[in-house]
């Protein structure tokens, strides 16, 4: 999740009890939901790491550091270990990425809603990708009707957004690990759009 998982107010419904959901783990303590989690299945475990960007978003606990703690405490239990890092600005994903080289599995930048075209192994053995892109219509701008989105650059007036309708997208990526180690062995972008798959 990120800087829009307060939108829908429901959210406090649930947060608390799907242990599936991670929240950015750098919001202050006390907010509901979980920043981190363990995933099982068929004989294996993923750990996955919500942490959100200071730059150009809400300033919430320092992401480096938090990293640093939620990070040395999980690599005792799983070799295995993702990191969602939810951040605007490009410099603070890749820092991100050198930051854990080594020490985490992936680290994968979402928020911007375009893939970058970077998915690289860093050399310590850690997957990254600035930015997985999105899941949604590719007809709009970033998933959004497009006719509102204009309207606000080219008025400056306040504009209600609304999901855009068409032709849908599925971006993403697929990391193979080394379980023994949890070093990534390979990154490849997925592009999956309507009417073609791209793999790359």
């Amino acid at each position: 999740m990120g800087n829009h998982t307060w939108d829908n107010k429901e959210i406090f419904d649930f947060i608390d009890d799907e242990a599936r959901m991670v929240r950015p783990a750098n919001y202050p303590p006390g907010t509901p939901g979980q920043g981190y989690t363990v995933i099982k299945a068929n004989g294996k475990e993923l750990a996955l790491v919500n942490l959100m960007g200071r730059t150009f978003l809400p300033p919430l606990e320092d992401p480096f550091r938090m990293a640093d703690e939620i990070v040395g405490s999980l690599s005792k239990k799983t070799k295995c270990i993702l990191v969602d890092f939810h951040a605007e600005a490009t410099s603070e994903k890749i820092a991100m990425g050198w930051h854990l080289d080594g020490r985490v599995s992936l680290v994968v930048g979402t928020h911007t809603h375009v893939q970058s075209n970077d998915d690289t192994i860093l050399p310590q053995g850690t997957a990254y990708l600035t930015d997985a892109g999105m899941v949604g219509s590719r007809e709009g701008i970033l998933g959004m009707e497009r006719t509102a989105v204009l309207r606000k650059f080219t008025t400056q007036l306040p504009v209600r957004f609304q999901v855009c309708e068409g032709k849908w997208q599925f971006h993403g990526c697929f990391v193979e690990l080394d379980e023994s180690t949890g070093r990534a062995k390979s990154i490849q972008k997925i592009r999956l759009l309507e009417d073609e798959w791209i793999m790359s």
